[in-house]
């Protein structure tokens, strides 16, 4: 094996752009949640590719946004966090011709700090005339000196080999900061609890799932006669009894159907069989509470 490399890379831009979308379209497999609605993403989530003697690290951050709860300070932090001691910056934006001001406060914090940046303009696939990509890459063209701009598909692929091949010219010599299997830094316990948010975020009427937090209490391995079974607790916090009625659903039928996709989820990420048990609590404004949200991993 030749000498190791590797770079860092922050993943920025407005929410609901695609950037979840993309970290797992790059690592190949599934490590931030994704959904239609804006700030999906709340911490700084890592993903990992190694090929070979390359090992590209990807940081995925919140969408910018002018934070209304603390919760919302917590998430803006992290996008300046992740800005800072990568190697490379990629903007990812949609592809129309509009530069928006939270998209220029993102590249000047760039160009402060004299990073390469590329310019990705992802969901290239909802483009039916191409001539309308060729007048926004003119229009971004003029608003920084990008050492690249690229076209691409979260969701088909395309362009994405382009970009790592460009994302490639950025590594410097070290040893690999990860094991060659790894795809991200999150543990197990926050991916599953990632898991169950999103399905929230899939099920649920919009104002709802950012109030909601997920805790997983116990997750723990046994083996029996069909394998390895996962047992997983989880605690789904709600700010108001109201939401707490709408996450459980009459009957308990929409808890279930939250409980039941998200399991299927957990199993082809953890590869395994998982007994999800879920329980909703009630947390009055637990956004704006320090203590309850350093206890639900949020901790500015």
């Amino acid at each position: 094996m030749g000498t190791t490399t590797s770079a860092f890379i922050a993943l920025v831009g407005r929410p609901n752009v695609g950037k979840s979308s993309l970290l797992n379209t790059l690592v190949g497999q599934k490590v931030a949640i994704v959904s239609d609605k804006p700030q999906t993403t709340r911490n700084r989530i890592m993903g990992v590719l190694t090929r070979d003697t390359v090992q590209l690290v990807f940081l995925d951050t919140p969408g910018t946004h002018r934070p209304r709860t603390r919760l919302g300070d917590f998430m803006v932090k992290s996008i300046g966090e992740a800005m800072t001691g990568v190697d490379v910056g990629v903007l990812i934006v949609e592809p129309t011709a509009t530069v928006r001001d939270s998209e220029r406060e993102l590249l000047q914090k760039f160009r402060s700090q004299k990073l390469p940046v590329l310019l990705v303009i992802n969901k290239i696939d909802t483009v039916e005339d191409k001539s309308n990509l060729l007048t926004c890459i003119d229009v971004w063209r003029q608003e920084f000196a990008f050492d690249a701009i690229l076209p691409v598909s979260a969701l088909t692929g395309e362009g994405t080999n382009e970009l790592l091949t460009e994302l490639s010219k950025y590594v410097f010599e070290s040893p690999h900061f990860f094991p060659a299997d790894a795809i991200s830094d999150q543990p197990e316990k926050v991916l599953a609890a990632e898991l169950l948010r999103e399905q929230m975020l899939l099920s649920l009427r919009d104002e709802i799932p950012h109030g909601i937090a997920v805790v997983i209490e116990r997750m723990e391995e046994r083996e029996t006669e069909r394998g390895v079974i996962l047992d997983i607790d989880a605690e789904i916090f709600c700010e108001r009894d109201t939401h707490k009625g709408m996450v459980i659903g009459k009957k308990g039928v929409m808890l279930k159907r939250i409980s039941t996709a998200a399991r299927e989820e957990m199993e082809k990420t953890f590869d395994a069989h998982v007994n999800l048990q879920c329980w909703v609590k009630v947390k009055e404004d637990w956004r704006n509470r320090q203590g309850l949200l350093n206890g639900f991993g949020y901790r500015l």
